[in-house]
């Protein structure tokens, strides 16, 4: 399979997760047709995560450039160990391959794979899961749903489940910018 081909996978699988999520895992999604999509957690919402600085300074920037292929990638801290990922927006959690899921001791049984999303080649299975602490940069947020795609997602996804929890993710030219300026 041609990496062109593979990495579109991968985009369609990470839309997929983030349009067809059910809204079953802890996060309440809204938009507006006229701003992108934002994400608010439902303070009620006992999944409703803890956002804390790991750095001394709570209103440091973290910068994330572009890559060749017109994306951004981040070195995430999960529990302890670290795992490349590609940085969706539209994903509405954390998406982790087989491998990054195993690598980072993360484990499942067969039998609790069922459909997940609904993508455009058809149903994307996988496992909930829960990831106790994920870090990027100076910031950390705990209890953060994720899935486990055992088969077909090429790299793992950083999702609105993290990524919602950061004051301000903005991207000015080839930059994404991160701080918790509201």
């Amino acid at each position: 399979m041609n990496f062109r081909l593979a990495f579109v996978g991968v985009l369609i699988a990470g839309t997929a997760i983030g349009i067809a999520m059910p809204d079953n895992i802890g996060n309440r999604f809204a938009s507006s047709e006229d701003e992108p999509i934002l994400v608010a957690a439902d303070p009620t919402d006992a999944a409703t995560l803890a956002l804390t600085a790991t750095a001394p300074e709570w209103d440091e920037r973290f910068t994330l450039e572009r890559a060749r292929d017109g994306h951004f990638y981040a070195d995430v801290v999960v529990d302890g160990q670290s795992a490349r990922m590609l940085v969706d927006t539209g994903a509405s959690v954390i998406a982790l391959t087989g491998d990054d899921a195993a690598a980072l001791g993360l484990s499942w049984d067969e039998s609790e794979v069922a459909v997940v999303a609904q993508g455009a080649n058809g149903p994307v299975r996988g496992v909930p899961t829960m990831l106790p602490l994920v870090e990027l940069g100076g910031f950390s947020a705990q209890n953060v749903p994720a899935l486990i795609i055992p088969e077909g997602l090429q790299i793992s996804l950083l999702g609105q489940s993290f990524l919602s929890k950061i004051g301000v993710v903005e991207i000015a030219g080839d930059a994404m910018v991160m701080s918790s300026d509201q």
